[in-house]
């Protein structure tokens, strides 16, 4: 007999199971030329997953070591750049936090404004956008127009929209015109209308809730074992919110819940961030109502530029503009971590001062970064189809992710 006619077929289900091997990104749209993820697939099962970070990793924290701490700020912008005022207040009141400074309540209450007008941009994104993944594209163009009018706001402070470079380190550079309290007025009785109508095609949608319950789960315990911080992990049940653990900018003034999941899938973050924008409001009305009276900066000459009408006649003052602006301000020595409750979680500052003018180190904690760890394991075992909608529903901005 030949050699052939010797080999024996083993039946079908002894046969070792064959995989292929899927990219899933970067070149796809869900992926924005940034996220890879190498797939193990069992048909359309996801049976395993490699991410891939670094495509556009810009090395931030190394070019903060060579600028002076004000010019930081415009780094900071391009973290989260969906809801880049947090992360811009979140440096400031980090520095201050180094160098002792007093803040102003009225400061603070701003500040608190901003972020929270910040926080409501993100989540818009987020949540529209896991509607346009279900295929829901109504809601995304409807709600997206009131992120445009939070950004008429931003402008109206600062003149920029989605990189701000907003506040400074001290305060506002001056107070806010009437424009921007108006624009603030108008956005505080429209949205809620809004808000409730997205609400109202989304939620209890029969499609969109098969679509989004029970994809993407994680549990409370894997959730705090991969790090995760924010939404995602209030979405499995963990009420930690840094605003209530760590207040800052007097956060502890205000009146909110912290709104949390049960399951940490899909529907449940797409649910938490809906109450969250709800509770952002609730924290803006609060601070506008009780509005402290006061200067929208602090008393620091030595990191806040002085007023032009002060430069132009004032030899002091002029001292204290060419000093700021050449970065030629020694920091004091010394070491901190300041977190703020970002778009997507714990956003943190690491930063260590020699006493020169530049930070001798500097680290983001992006939050991001971290939860991206436990994409992996949240679409092992679902469909190519779900994995799309739980990468929008961990809300993973590329600037922040690869910073």
């Amino acid at each position: 007999m030949s050699k052939k006619e010797n080999t024996i077929t083993p039946p079908p289900d002894t046969m070792e199971k064959e995989y292929s091997t899927l990219n899933l990104g970067p070149t796809h749209p869900a992926t924005h030329g940034i996220f890879q993820n190498v797939l193990k697939m069992d048909g359309e099962i996801i049976h395993d997953s490699l991410p891939t970070l670094g495509y556009i990793h810009r090395a931030f924290e190394k070019l903060a070591e060579r600028r002076p701490y004000a010019q930081i700020t415009t780094l900071t912008d391009r973290l989260n750049y969906c809801s880049s005022p947090i992360n811009n207040i979140g440096w400031h009141t980090a520095v201050e936090k180094l160098i002792g400074a007093e803040i102003p309540k009225r400061v603070d209450y701003l500040r608190v404004i901003i972020m929270e007008l910040s926080r409501i941009s993100d989540h818009i994104i987020c949540n529209t956008i896991i509607g346009q993944d279900t295929g829901a594209t109504t809601g995304f163009l409807y709600l997206f127009q009131w992120r445009e009018h939070i950004y008429d706001i931003f402008e109206s402070i600062c003149g920029a929209r989605l990189t701000t470079n907003i506040c400074r380190i001290g305060g506002f550079d001056r107070e806010w015109p009437q424009v921007t309290w108006d624009r603030i007025d108008a956005f505080l009785k429209g949205f809620p209308k809004a808000l409730n109508e997205f609400n109202g095609l989304l939620e209890r949608n029969k499609i969109f809730m098969d679509r989004t319950i029970k994809c993407g789960p994680i549990s409370a315990e894997r959730a705090l074992a991969n790090g995760f911080t924010g939404p995602n992990l209030r979405a499995a049940g963990v009420d930690y919110d840094v605003r209530v653990a760590t207040p800052y900018s007097s956060y502890q003034d205000f009146d909110f819940i912290i709104p949390i999941g049960t399951n940490g899938d899909t529907y449940d973050r797409f649910t938490v961030r809906q109450e969250e924008m709800r509770q952002s409001m609730r924290i803006i009305e609060q601070a506008i109502k009780n509005l402290p009276a006061g200067a929208p900066h602090a008393d620091i000459p030595d990191f806040f530029l002085p007023p032009k009408e002060q430069v132009y006649n004032n030899m002091e003052a002029l001292i204290y503009h060419f000093k700021i602006v050449m970065g030629e301000t020694d920091i004091p020595k010394g070491e901190v971590y300041h977190c703020v409750e970002g778009g997507n979680g714990e956003l943190g500052f690491y930063l260590i001062s020699d006493g020169g003018r530049t930070p001798f180190r500097l680290h983001f904690r992006r939050p991001c970064f971290i939860y991206y760890q436990g994409y992996a394991e949240m679409i092992k075992g679902s469909l190519l189809s779900d994995a799309i909608i739980t990468m929008s529903s961990m809300n993973v901005i590329a600037g922040e992710l690869d910073a």
